[in-house]
């Protein structure tokens, strides 16, 4: 038996591209991106910092600890005490070696606790600890 011609072209419409492939390569890039991107972290709360005009912008600041004018300690968007600050330090230090320390003091923020503060990261390895101001 022969087949007709109605038959071969009505064969060839039915025919389609497997799409399989390419929706892998496009997973596969999704979740390249998404690991290899790095995620902006905060301390938890805005404070109002000091001006300083030398002031000098600082990139890759992993690890940022905030301070409130009322002596309250900020990592991760969750207050902590300061006994806890060597602790917290050490864990983000350990997740990002390369990380440094920004302080983000309030104006009005208790010089003691910023001392302490400072203290406790480098008893945690972080070295490179510095403290935020508006420029």
């Amino acid at each position: 038996m022969r087949a007709s011609p109605l038959n071969k072209i009505m064969e060839e419409e039915e025919t389609s591209i497997d799409m399989t492939p390419m929706l892998d390569v496009v997973f596969i890039m999704l979740i390249f991106f998404i690991v290899t991107a790095s995620f902006v972290k905060e301390a938890g709360i805005d404070v109002n910092r000091p001006d300083a005009p030398t002031a000098v912008k600082k990139e890759r600041a992993n690890i940022l600890i905030a301070i409130s004018d009322a002596g309250e300690i900020w990592i991760d968007k969750r207050r902590i005490d300061i006994r806890a600050v060597q602790a917290n330090v050490e864990r983000l230090k350990a997740e990002n070696p390369q990380g440094s320390v920004v302080i983000q003091a309030d104006k009005k923020a208790d010089v003691e606790t910023l001392i302490k503060v400072m203290d406790a990261s480098r008893a945690a390895g972080a070295y490179d600890v510095s403290i935020a101001a508006n420029d």
